[in-house]
């Protein structure tokens, strides 16, 4: 689209798949047209039925994302509206489990891409925050929605309304960070938890997060009636998942598998 090399990496390795975002020279910012290849590598992931679980992260180790790049703001004129969110697919809800690896600068939109995932693995060095706010540009990649979901409506106000820049400690105990690994793990770190999550069984893991998902900022007794749905419709997989711990799988911290 940009007439350059790719902007966005599509990979997939056994049941893992990872969208890359490869603009180190820009902080891993995204304009118009990776916006849109973000767009095509999400349908992509959504698409592939081998890929149970996405793992979404930036070239290098200097930035995760620095949000959409200011110096080329144009190119997001037909962006604005778009159904699947200007920064690729920030409006759309994934099927599978996804999981961000960080390292770095995760700023702006780019935070509002982490907080779009289920996971965040981060390095120590990592910093997060909603920069924008210095310029006057505003959350609309679901980051006023999310964040609040995430880590409460007061922290959440704190960090949208002062644009302030969190260090990767304080966004671990505040629920914004899920695990804090040493410079230069975060990826590998973030595949080993893909690789887990995929050797689940797949049924009943879904409907689980899928309830979770759907349920938010409904009543509890909403919620427990939509949860309750999943019972009947996963009962053969849970019957089988039964009769495979009673045959010793699954214990002692081993995975069940699929």
């Amino acid at each position: 689209m940009s007439g350059g090399p790719p902007t966005i990496r599509y990979e997939r390795s056994g049941a893992v798949a990872s969208i890359t975002i490869d603009r180190p020279h820009r902080r891993n910012a995204v304009d118009g047209p990776t916006a849109a290849l973000l767009h095509e590598a999400f349908l992509r992931f959504e698409a592939d039925e081998q890929a149970r679980v996405l793992v979404l992260t930036g070239a290098g180790e200097e930035a995760f994302c620095a949000g959409a790049d200011l110096k080329a703001i144009d190119s997001f004129a037909d962006r604005l509206n778009a159904p699947e969110g200007p920064l690729g697919f920030t409006r759309l809800t994934a099927s599978k489990p996804t999981i961000a690896a960080i390292s770095g600068w995760c700023l702006a939109g780019g935070l509002e891409l982490a907080l779009w995932c289920d996971i965040r693995i981060a390095t120590a060095q990592s910093r997060l925050g909603f920069t924008e706010r210095r310029f006057g540009v505003p959350l609309i990649d679901g980051g006023t929605q999310r964040l609040p979901r995430i880590v409460g409506l007061g922290r959440a106000l704190d960090i949208i309304l002062t644009g302030r820049i969190l260090e990767a400690d304080e966004a671990h105990a505040i629920g914004l960070i899920t695990e804090i690994v040493a410079a230069g793990q975060h990826l590998p770190r973030a595949i080993e938890l893909a690789e887990g999550l995929a050797r689940f069984p797949q049924e009943t893991m879904l409907a689980d997060r899928a309830s979770a998902l759907a349920a938010q900022g409904l009543p509890l007794r909403d919620g427990l009636a939509l949860e309750a749905q999943a019972g009947p419709a996963t009962f053969a997989a849970a019957m089988e998942g039964a009769a495979r711990f009673a045959g010793g799988a699954g214990r002692g911290g081993q995975g069940a598998g699929a």
